[in-house]
């Protein structure tokens, strides 16, 4: 069998497709499920237990009715949000209809909320239904909300599987909560 030369060892595979990979093995332990809750009742979600502290202890910058914000434990970026309902529910169509409607507006003021606050240029939403949607906790719905900057990608987590977020959580939250009233 003849062998390729080193130059031409890609060519084999066809032509280029365009996209750039991003190798991330580390995800392989979460998505084993190591340190995810083994149970998908509300006895162990942690978002379930979270409006049970204070907003401080339990990082939360608003409750509502039937929904509340928390800040990001393992934050994207700075200033991101999650919002959840407190009932423990796993999909967005689970929701009644009152429930869904201030899942909405919530959501647009959280967005407001972080524009005002953290002058971002923009926010990525997101909310992932199930585990093979990439849900880190599927069993209780929560929407993403990451506010983002022109230029606030670099190599540091592709590199170094490191995040450089220049303000604390608990001090994010303070901010956010005490604009919620001006910017909601």
């Amino acid at each position: 069998m003849e062998s390729l030369p080193t130059e031409d060892a890609r060519s084999f595979c066809g032509t280029p497709d365009g996209f750039t990979r991003l190798w991330t093995p580390h995800r392989m332990a979460y998505i084993n499920g190591e340190k995810k809750p083994t149970d998908a009742s509300s006895n162990q979600c942690p978002f379930c237990q979270a409006p049970k502290f204070s907003d401080a202890e339990g990082l939360i910058v608003y409750r509502g009715a039937n929904v509340f914000v928390v800040m990001n434990l393992f934050p994207y970026n700075s200033g991101h949000l999650l919002v959840m309902p407190y009932e423990h529910l796993s999909l967005y169509t689970d929701l009644s209809t009152e429930v869904r409607a201030e899942f909405g507006e919530v959501t647009a003021s959280a967005m407001r909320v972080l524009q005002g606050v953290t002058k971002c240029q923009g926010v990525n939403l997101g909310m992932n239904q199930g585990e093979v949607a990439g849900a880190g906790i599927a069993a209780h719905l929560h929407q993403h909300l990451v506010p983002r900057w022109q230029g606030d990608a670099n190599f540091f987590p592709i590199i170094a599987q490191t995040k450089a977020l220049p303000q604390l959580l608990e001090t994010q939250r303070e901010q956010l909560s005490a604009a919620w009233e001006e910017y909601a």
